[in-house]
This record gives C-alpha cells, structure tokens and sequence, in this order.
C-alpha cells in the first residue's frame, strides 16, 4: 500500500473531500439500510391480520430505540384507524428513505469526483515535469511508447482503477457494518452464522491476487512496447513502404499484440476468478441461512424462541445486499493489484534522479564575455570513450568549426557545451568559470541550436519561430523569417504566419521546415550559436540563400559549426578535425588543405574544394 500511500499524496489538502465523503457515504448508508429494515413494518401491515397492539407515546431519548419506538407508535396507531394508512404512511417514508439515500449517495461520489480529478491531474503533471527534467541520455535508454504508455495507459489505469476502488473500499465496508447491525438487530444467531462467508471467501480470493500484480506487470510493459511499435511504424511509414517492410512491420506488431492478449487474458481469468468465488460462497451460506432460518420459524410456530416470517424476509433482503458491496470489495482487491502494477511504473519514473542539475550554489550566467574552452575533456555515454582530452578554445565572436566522420564526436561536443550531458572527465568554462557552476537556464538562454534534424511542433509558422513566448512582438518575428530568408514562402501560404505546420512540419517541405528552425534561432538573438549540420536538409538554392542568412547572423556573435559540407565553413576562425574522439588537425582552412597526408585535405578532395 506504499504505492497508493504515496500516489494519495497528490490529492493533497484531504480535508476538502475526505470529511464531506465520509459524512455523505454514512447518511447514505443509513437511509439505504433504513429502507429495507421497513421490509419488516410493512409486511405485518399487509398480512398481519391479528388485533393491532397498542403502544404509549415513547418518552425522548437520543437513542435509535426511540426514533423504532416512535416509528411503530405511528405505524399502530394508523392501523388501529385504518391499515391502509399505515401502508400509505410505510409507503412514503419509503420513498424518502429511497431519494435521501440516492442523494447523499450522488453527493459522495461528487465528492470524490472532485479528488479523483485532482489526483490524475496533478499525477500526469508531476510525470511530465519529471521527464522535461531528466537528462537526453535517459531518452536514449528508454523506449518513447513506453514513456507515453506510462503517462497514458498507466496515469488513466490509476483513475479507473486505484481511484475507483479507493471509492469502493471507503463505501462498501460502511455499508456492510450498517447492514449488519441491522442483521445483529433481527437476529444474532443467524447473524453469527453468515459470518462463515468472511474467511471462506478470503482463503479462496488471497491466493488468486498474488498471480494478479505479476500479469497486471506484464500487461503493462507490453503495452508500451506496443505503443513504441505504433510510434515508429507512423514515423518511418516512407521508409517501410521504401523497403518493402510492410509484412516485416504487421508481424512485428501482432507478435507484441499476441504477448499483451496473453498477459491480458491471464489477468482477466485471475481477476474474475476472485468475485466468482465469492458469489459461489455467499449462495452457499444463503443455502445454510434458509434451513437454520427455517427452522427458527418453525420453533416459534411450536412456541420456542424463534423469527416472526416478516423478519426472516427482511433478513434474507439485507442479506442479499451484503453481498453485493462484498463482491465489490473482492473486485476492488483484484483491481488493486492492476492499478498497483501501474503505480509502481508511475513511482519508478517519477523517483528517477535527474543526472544533470543545478548546483544549490548555482549562479546565473549574466552575459557571454570573452570565450568558451574545452580544457582536457573526456566523455562517454557508456564504457566506451567517446571524447579524449579535448582541448581548444572559442573567443567571443569568433567562429570554430568541427570537421570529421560520422561518430568522431562532433555532436557531442555541441551538446557539452548546453549541459546536455556533463562531462566525465575534465572541465568546460565560460568566462572562465565551469559552466557547471551556472544555472542551465540562464547558460542556455545565451545559445541558440539549429541541427540536422529540423523539428517543428504541431502549431503555427509564428508559434514555432517565437517558440516559448506566444505573446512576441510580430515584427521582430517577420524580421527573423526575412534573415532566414522564410519570409516570402510564409506568406505563400493559406493563413502566412499563421499556417499549421502539421506533425512534425509535414506540411512543409525539408529546406522550408530548416530555415524555419533559422529563424527560430535568428528571432532568440543569442550570443552563442551552435549549427550542426545546419544546411545538410537544403538543396542548392536554399543553401546558398540560409548560408548567406547564417553567415550575417555569425557576424559578432560566438559560433560552434558542425559540417560535412566542407564549403559551409572555409570562412571559419579555427577548424577542428576529430577522429575517434580526440583532435588530429587543427587550422585555418587553406592550412589544413595544403596538409600532406591530412585527413581534412582528403575530405577536401573528395568534395573538390580548392
């Protein structure tokens, strides 16, 4: 119960709910045990056919003997004047017990509506606040369909599940001792005898829920592999029509969706099993209370202490309305289970520790002012190295530009520099100081980030230039289109600036959707400018119009240049080349392309570029 123990938590204040649920729940379980306790009343009333007794006018009491004692005062005294109005007066009250009984009823449940609300509410906040904090290598290790299943699947297996039986476990045992004090009132011995059904269901229904949290657990990991199936298949559906991979993907997919039926029909039979058997149980005691109940009736009819028949009846009502709150409490145990698996995948994501944070002695980076060095760094995402002992520096205002195959580092370079990762060994300063001793957002709002990748939210052209400030000034927005040279296209489209680009910018074409990420980086205005592989999506004439935007918005402004296009950065303060993490090569461009045996000067040959 630690689980829900913790996850109560985020319906914090209790005192808004708790209280006036557990008042409502109450009132409501006594108006409903009321009206079936006037089973008894009525049915004398009907066939009750001997001279009706006569009874003085209670004396107050604050005790339930005088609100009976009154009720039956009323109830003779109507059918000394005639039985039909103490039916007519059994009948209403009847009718009110019902409609006070389904008020406060619907006032609980309003209640803990509210609660409920509150705590998917804050559970999925706090899930999507954890994983914006965690760091880009935890994205790397983790499946996005699982993240997503947790934050769906999981957050609303919560709301049905734990939520719900939260409500059942407050509600059904208040009605069942409300029904059972007014069995204890009829009779106690036969009330004693039904007791049986506790521990002969209990036995049968513990030993099925410790097989429900293992299928609850499997069903719920594979859910988010399916939704990690679903996610790839709607991203790369070009690529798997390219290759023909249809056939490859649908089995991939049926073999996952096989796993989750398997898990899935193994909790169901588990999960039914339990209110099964305990409906089995509680026919077999009712079976037991008819011939002990019988034959009370007829020890009375044979003058020993016994049940009048209207009361056995009205035994046998409430009785079967105990078990229906104790079915819903062994479904609540099953269900339990099922949300518990779901909890702890929630609790797992929400206890991991961000690996990159702020130092509580953090200060706030006020303006870059002089340079960026790399001094002795060393990285790696797992065992195996990827940076040895990188050292160079950027001054302010200057450009370096990385240069080398595919895996030497030159990504990861760009993404030390942000704190996207920390270092494992060495240091990166600013000015000077460790860049891990300011805080990463005020590092961050200095840099501005155009990459390969040129992903566009699912919003408008505006939203996604001025991204995070929804309330910018249109002209300064226009004005960083026209430096990306995306001006004229906007305003091509059906609403300008105003368009939806779609899923990740579909509706744009790759050289539109990149200069819109330029112009998202011109509209920041940084001081520090990190380009990977900034061009690479462009083609000809697009290149030469953004490289000719990018080489304006270099000008005073300290730059970190990615390429493979080596044309891209001939104008570049320092060039670095890098090969299996360390630097082999540095220079100017027309030093390294007179290198011998230089592997810069063989990119160059390749690409024929004087």
């Amino acid at each position: 119960m630690k689980v829900y123990k913790r996850l109560l938590s985020y319906a914090r204040p209790f005192r808004w709910f708790l209280l006036p649920f557990f008042s409502f729940t109450i009132l409501a379980v006594f108006f409903t045990v009321f009206q079936y306790a006037l089973i008894i009343p009525l049915l004398n009333v009907l066939f009750d056919t001997s001279a009706t007794p006569s009874a003085p006018l209670p004396s107050f009491s604050v005790s339930g003997n005088f609100i009976k004692d009154l009720f039956y005062y009323q109830v003779y005294r109507l059918k000394a004047l005639h039985p039909a109005y103490a039916l007519y007066f059994i009948t209403a009250i009847l009718v009110i017990a019902v409609l006070l009984a389904n008020l406060f009823r619907y006032l609980a449940q309003r209640t803990l509506i509210r609660a409920r609300t509150l705590l998917v509410k804050r559970i999925r906040e706090a899930l999507f606040e954890k994983i914006n904090s965690l760091h880009l290598g935890f994205f790397t290790r983790e499946h996005k369909g699982d993240l997503i299943s947790r934050m769906n699947s999981d957050v609303f297996e919560i709301e049905g599940v734990a939520a719900g039986s939260l409500e059942v476990l407050i509600r059904e045992p208040a009605m069942i001792i409300g029904y059972f004090a007014a069995l204890f009132t009829i009779s106690t011995p036969l009330t004693l005898f039904t007791l049986i059904i506790i521990p002969v269901s209990a036995l049968g229904i513990a030993t099925v829920q410790k097989r429900l949290k293992r299928d609850a657990n499997d069903a719920q990991a594979s859910i988010g592999r399916l939704l990690t199936i679903m996610d790839e298949t709607l991203t790369g559906m070009r690529i798997i029509r390219a290759f023909n991979a249809t056939a490859f993907t649908l089995k991939k997919f049926s073999t996952e969706n096989d796993r989750y039926r398997e898990a899935s029909l193994q909790g169901f039979k588990r999960r039914e099993m339990a209110p099964a058997f305990s409906e089995a149980a509680g026919v077999t005691v009712v079976a037991g209370i008819l011939l002990y109940g019988g034959r009370l009736i007829l020890g009375r009819a044979a003058g020993e202490p016994g049940l009048q028949a209207s009361e056995f009846i009205a035994f046998i009502a409430i009785f079967s309305q105990v078990l229906r709150p104790a079915k819903a409490m062994v479904v609540a145990g099953a269900n339990i289970q099922r949300g518990r698996a779901a909890g702890e995948r929630i609790m797992d994501l929400l206890d991991r520790n961000p690996e990159i944070r702020d130092k509580e002695n953090a200060v706030a980076l006020p303006g870059f002012q002089e340079a960026i060095e790399f001094r002795d760094v060393h990285f790696s995402y797992t065992q195996t190295p990827v940076l040895n002992g990188i050292s160079f520096t950027i001054d302010k205002g200057k450009t370096v530009a990385l240069v080398g195959v595919s895996g030497a580092g030159k990504s990861t370079i760009a993404d030390l520099i942000p704190r996207f990762y920390d270092v494992t060994d060495g240091a990166i300063l600013i000015d000077g100081m460790d860049l891990r001793d300011y805080k990463m957002e005020s590092l961050r709002s200095h840099m501005s980030f155009v990459t390969q990748e040129s992903f566009l939210f699912n919003d408008s052209i505006f939203n996604n230039i001025a991204l995070g400030h929804p309330d910018a000034d249109p002209a300064l927005v226009m004005a960083a289109a026209r430096v990306a040279n995306a001006h004229d296209f906007i305003m091509q489209t059906e609403e300008g600036y105003q368009t939806q680009v779609g899923d990740r910018g579909i509706r744009l074409s790759g050289g539109q959707r990149q200069r819109i990420c330029i112009a998202r980086a011109v509209f920041k205005n940084p001081a520090i400018l990190i380009l990977d592989e900034a061009t690479s999506a462009l083609d000809t004439e697009s290149e030469r119009l953004v490289q000719d935007a990018l080489s304006k918005l270099m000008q005073g402004r300290t730059t970190l240049v990615i390429a493979h296009r080596l044309s891209t950065i001939i104008e570049a303060d320092e060039i670095l080349v890098l090969h299996e993490g360390r630097i082999i090569e540095r220079g100017r461009h027309h030093e390294l392309a007179e290198m011998e045996d230089g592997l810069y000067r063989k990119f160059t040959r390749m690409q024929q570029i004087a």
